[in-house]
């Protein structure tokens, strides 16, 4: 092999490697995000879980943020009861909500 041929196989190897990393990080972010939905889930009226299920199809991002605060009250003991469809409007509304920031002269 020449110098080049062996630079070839080295990039392909690093780039094998990189790929490998990538998917290995990729899937344990879906684990958590599934291990989070079971959580929040037994927290949910149906409505809800139909709610989340349509906003994680449009906005996975948004769907998954709204996992994370949701999980955060339950570990803060916040929630008791089930999440109705109209509790989880709300908290989606109040994310949404554009936050004024003033500065002080």
């Amino acid at each position: 092999m020449d110098l080049e041929e062996l630079k070839k196989q080295r990039l392909q190897e690093l780039q094998n490697e990189l790929y490998q990393k990538q998917f290995e990080q990729q899937s344990q972010v879906q684990q958590q995000v599934d291990q989070l939905e079971l959580l929040v889930k037994q927290y949910m009226t149906p409505e809800a879980i139909n709610r989340y299920g349509t906003l994680k199809s449009v906005h996975q991002e948004k769907a998954i943020q709204s996992l994370v605060i949701l999980t955060q009250l339950i570990q803060q003991g916040k929630i008791k009861e089930k999440i109705t469809d109209e509790q989880y409007k709300s908290l989606l509304s109040r994310m949404t909500e554009k936050k004024e920031i003033r500065i002080k002269k």
